[in-house]
């Protein structure tokens, strides 16, 4: 174990924190010397995927985000749209990819819990949901554990608090193992 105090940040750490060489350098500017080990695992779990959109974030901002008829906006709770009559559409995603990798039930579970939550706060009562899954390649000895545990996450989340899963997506890529 490390002392975490002393310890010193190699590049294999950073490598092993899902950090790229380019990041680590941001983190040294905004620290103004190197990062003690707890410093290191706080930025890389802030500056991941499932946190801050790392990759996906370039796609996410192509999406219409105003308009005349968006109330919220991207934000930290769920998006609100205007369908007239005074009624409203309230949509919110969530990406639990590493999450669900670590602990398939528990990681799948509170992505449904994170996106109720947050249609919740913006005084809705969600109705359904809609899962778009990804996983690794069919034949990689993770992918039927994984499956297995994501599906039945959630559908014992949702299900339990009366939200159904009434459709989405399976896709299977050798990019996810």
């Amino acid at each position: 174990m490390q002392d975490n105090a002393t310890s010193t940040i190699t590049p294999e750490t950073v490598a092993a924190h899902g950090l790229k060489p380019d990041e680590y350098q941001r983190l040294l500017k905004i620290l103004g010397r190197e990062p003690r080990i707890t410093e290191l695992g706080i930025f890389s779990v802030m500056w991941s995927e499932h946190c801050s959109y790392k990759s996906s974030r370039v796609w996410l901002k192509t999406l219409p985000t105003s308009g005349a008829r968006v109330i919220q906006g991207p934000g930290e709770n769920a998006g609100v749209v205007d369908l007239g009559d005074g009624d409203a559409a309230i949509f919110k995603m969530e990406s639990h990819n590493h999450p669900s990798y670590i602990e398939p039930y528990q990681g799948a579970a509170t992505g449904v819990g994170g996106i109720m939550r947050d249609v919740f706060t913006m005084g809705a009562r969600p109705v359904a949901n809609l899962n778009a899954l990804r996983f690794g390649d069919p034949s990689h000895p993770k992918t039927r554990h994984l499956v297995s545990g994501v599906v039945s996450g959630i559908g014992g989340y949702g299900n339990c608090v009366g939200v159904p899963t009434v459709g989405g997506e399976v896709n299977f890529d050798a990019g996810y193992n």
